[in-house]
Formats: C-alpha cells, sequence, structure tokens
C-alpha cells in the first residue's frame, strides 16, 4: 500500500504545476474558454478551491457534511448544479485573489491530510472514502482540471509518474462508472496494462484475465477523466466488457459526464 506520506507529496507537487502555468497570467486571460462548457480558467481554479474547502469540511466537520450533500441534491433536483454554481462564485473574485484563496486552501488541506490517520472514512458524495483515497482523489482532479487550463493555454505538459495515481483511481473505480449508467458491472476482473512515463509497466488485476485493456498511461488518464473522446486516443481492449468499459469509464464522483466531443478532422 502506497504511503500517505508519498500520496501528499506528488498532490503538493500537482498542484505547484497547475499553480505555475496560472500565477503569470495577465486578468484577461483567466477569462479565456477551457474546454470544458462554459468553464473559463478562473472557474477551474474556483472549482479546485472550492472542492479543496469541501474537503477539508469533510476532514473536519464530518457531521456537518450531509448538509452539503443534501445542498447538492436539491440544485440537481431543480436543473442546476452546485458544482457550477461555486465555481462561478468564485469568478467573482480578482484572479490575484482567487489564486491564493486556492493556495491556502490546498496547503491547509495537505496539513489537514497529513494529521489524519490514513485509514479515517471521510464522508463524500455518493459514498464515504479512506482519507487516503481522498488524497488520490484530490491529485486526479488537480491533474484533469490542470489540463482543461493546459488545453486552453495551449500548453502540452510532460506526463509524469503522478499518472499513476489517477490510472489507479480510474482502474478502482471500474464498478461505479457502472451503477452510474444503472448497469450490472462484469463479474470478473479486467487486466489492465499501462505503460508509464518512463516506459515500465503499470499493472491491475490477473495476468490471465480473458478481459484487458492495453495503453499509454497519458492514454488512459485522459480517457478516465474524460478529457478526450475515446476516438482520440490510443488504447486497446480484449473482450466485449472491456470494450464497452472504455465508453463509460469515469474516474471522478457523481452522475456520468458529458465527456469531450472527438477532434474534428478534415
Amino acid at each position: 500500500m502506497t504511503d500517505i506520506r508519498d500520496i501528499l507529496h506528488d498532490l503538493r507537487a500537482e498542484g505547484a504545476s497547475l499553480d505555475a502555468l496560472v500565477a503569470e497570467l495577465e486578468a484577461e486571460a483567466w477569462r479565456g474558454a477551457t474546454p470544458a462548457d462554459g468553464w473559463t480558467i478562473a472557474h477551474q481554479i474556483a472549482h479546485l478551491a472550492w472542492t479543496d474547502e469541501v474537503s477539508l469540511l469533510a476532514l473536519t466537520e464530518p457531521d456537518r457534511f450531509p448538509e452539503l450533500v443534501a445542498q447538492a441534491l436539491d440544485r440537481a433536483e431543480k436543473g442546476t448544479s452546485l458544482v457550477d454554481e461555486a465555481a462561478e462564485e468564485g469568478t467573482a473574485e480578482a484572479p490575484h485573489q482567487l489564486l491564493q484563496r486556492w493556495r491556502s486552501d490546498r496547503e491547509r488541506l495537505l496539513e489537514t491530510l497529513g494529521n489524519t490517520d490514513p485509514h479515517t472514512r471521510v464522508p463524500w458524495f455518493g459514498t464515504s472514502m479512506r482519507a487516503t483515497s481522498m488524497a488520490t482523489a484530490r491529485i486526479m482532479e488537480t491533474w484533469a482540471h490542470g489540463q482543461d487550463v493546459a488545453d486552453a493555454l495551449g500548453v502540452t505538459r510532460s506526463p509524469t509518474s503522478r499518472l499513476r495515481h489517477v490510472a489507479h483511481l480510474g482502474v478502482r473505480t471500474r464498478d461505479f462508472a457502472y451503477a452510474a449508467h444503472g448497469l450490472q458491472p462484469p463479474p470478473d476482473p479486467f487486466r489492465i496494462e499501462l505503460r508509464a512515463p518512463d516506459n515500465t509497466l503499470w499493472t491491475w488485476g490477473p495476468e490471465d484475465a480473458e478481459q484487458r485493456v492495453t495503453a499509454d498511461a497519458l492514454d488512459f488518464c485522459l480517457l478516465v477523466t474524460q478529457r478526450r473522446h475515446r476516438n482520440d486516443l490510443t488504447l486497446t481492449a480484449t473482450g466485449p466488457d472491456a470494450q464497452h468499459w472504455l465508453t463509460i469509464a469515469q474516474a471522478f464522483a457523481g452522475p456520468p459526464g458529458a465527456g469531450r466531443a472527438p477532434e474534428v478532422t478534415t
């Protein structure tokens, strides 16, 4: 099992990587559109700040968390989204204030997670998770929204070993993705083999599994975070269940995302 200190080290590094992309941007650039429909760079950073704040609430005041879940359900029934509302509210701040809030929030979260028993169950939307899983989820979300920012700025990020956290979550959430679509997950595990940035192999599942997925780790992570369409990635699936999973995979909590449209080719 990965030590939570190693996970927190990577979470800090992932946050710093995205911070470096936006720290020197002019105010106008913060209003630039990202691939997420209706979201600017400011929306992306505001969302990360808000989810860090929500994570802190879950860790420090778990008895209050059901109130937030109830708010989210209420918004959903009304056809709105608490997530979108929070991101929109954050864009009203001046960019330097928003950036400072995100920096403060993520530092507080790192400290709080570091002082929490890794096995502690923390409430979350839909289900609870261990503190270690929360730290891993924060890496995934920071990386995914960082991809949106990088795409908006036309920046190509070099993949790092931190992708292993994103990939691990993508594998572990296989059955959740089926449930999110109202489907019964396959009874047998898949074999997942991913080529890491350092050209080593990351693997999950039994070696003799009939259903398997092989891919570059970056492509797999882009798929499970729904930052690229399946048609624009190079992944190989063996077996009908594995093929189907790649059309619904999601490493994030909540309802199925709309995903991204395939790139238009001429």
